[in-house]
């Protein structure tokens, strides 16, 4: 398979046509070896426009939906970013010159990423997603569905500071960008997707008599 057209057939067909203009997110997705951050067997699926099987129920974010959040985002070179679930993201974000930080809760997601992303520069932590690693942080970006967003992620924001991730509480979610102010956070409500709900942020359902 020859992964580089497969890179250019992406971009070209599911992020570029989708408004996203940013000449910064085109390059780094042309460069970023998708296939190295999913599973040794769905290799043949890294360019769908499917979530791809990374490893324990985490799966990649689709690129036109990610591609939307980065730019939204508006990620500048030289800042520094924590990605969430996110280590394509985390990638593609080292490549556009910002210092990343990858934070997994499972171990098994970075025995198949963990490679790579040492490779692009990124540094890695492994600790549970409702408690981000480190504070201050420029951006924060998640590729999966958040349930019940917490409140220690817009915690670890600076003031200016940004936050991109899909709120999915029924079949259909919403991304959004949270801006950190010095009187809190303010969204914006962006488009709708549907990536695969992060387990340990999804509330255990309650039942009333």
């Amino acid at each position: 398979m020859d992964f580089t057209a497969e890179r250019k057939a992406m971009v070209d067909s599911q992020v570029r046509v989708n408004d996203v203009t940013s000449h910064e997110i085109h390059k780094a997705m042309m460069a970023v070896p998708r296939e190295n951050y999913c599973a040794p067997d769905r290799i043949f699926a890294a360019y769908s426009d499917a979530e791809v099987e990374i490893a324990a129920d985490r799966r990649l974010m689709p690129a036109r939906d990610l591609s939307k959040l980065l730019q939204a985002a508006d990620a500048r070179e030289g800042e520094k970013a924590l990605a969430i679930a996110a280590p394509y993201a985390a990638a593609v974000l080292a490549r556009m010159g910002l210092t990343v930080t990858a934070q997994e809760a499972e171990q098994a997601v970075f025995d198949v990423v963990g490679a790579p992303l040492e490779a692009e520069g990124v540094a890695t932590a492994l600790a549970p997603l409702s408690r981000p690693v480190g504070e201050g942080w420029d951006l924060i970006v998640c590729e999966g569905g958040v349930a019940a967003l917490p409140d220690a992620w817009g915690a670890a924001l600076r003031i200016g500071g940004r936050m991109v991730l899909v709120e999915r509480r029924g079949a259909i979610g919403k991304a959004a960008l949270y801006t950190k102010g010095r009187e809190g956070l303010s969204r914006r409500e962006l488009f709708d997707s549907s990536p695969a709900l992060l387990a340990e942020l999804t509330p255990a359902p309650s039942f009333a008599l």
